[in-house]
């Protein structure tokens, strides 16, 4: 029996690694992207979490502009096959400072669910947060494989408690994403 992958990836996070990359102008196939980050196993399904872009009340049209095409990023990802999107939302906390507010717990939440219901048997993560910790641990107490899915060259690597907490480790570089261009 193959086994069932997850993919977690915080759009956060992602989007930092392709801008590392070189890639944030490039449009990538998400589909093809999981599949390899399955290596060779089932991918039951891709959860994909961020937040659309702050919009004020009156929002400039350059704002206007990154929501709508961020809006339509959602929408691909929409159109799919096994991918589900979870959108949080943002907040502004001061001229040009912002925090994302519900992605990390639907994150924590998908992650723990389906390893507690024995819909996976492993869990790739694309992330850098040390909030999802706990979840993982408790992935792993299910009988869960976690493979940490991240960018050792970005300027700030991924902790190292997260790094040792993670079953094993695959590495996002530029020739993974060239091999994922649309």
């Amino acid at each position: 029996m193959v086994e069932k992958v997850a993919v977690f990836i915080d759009g956060g996070y992602f989007s930092k690694v392709r801008l590392h990359l070189g890639f944030d102008q490039v449009r990538l196939n998400y589909a093809t992207l999981s599949n390899k980050l399955c290596v060779g196993c089932e991918r039951f399904r891709t959860y994909y979490y961020d937040c659309m872009p702050y919009k004020g009340e009156t929002p400039s049209a350059e704002d206007e502009e990154r929501y709508k095409n961020k809006q339509r990023f959602i929408e691909s990802l929409r159109d799919l096959d096994r991918f589900e999107i979870r959108l949080g939302h943002l907040i502004k906390l001061g001229p040009s400072e912002f925090r994302q507010k519900g992605v990390d717990i639907q994150l924590a939440i998908d992650l723990t669910r389906l390893s507690w219901r024995d819909k996976i048997g492993k869990a790739v993560l694309v992330t850098s947060d040390t909030d999802f910790i706990p979840a993982i641990q408790e992935a792993k107490n299910a009988g869960v494989t976690t493979t940490l899915a991240h960018c050792p060259s970005m300027t700030k690597p991924v902790s190292r408690a997260l790094y040792q907490i993670c079953d094993e480790r695959i590495t996002l570089t530029a020739d993974l994403l060239s091999d994922c261009k649309q």
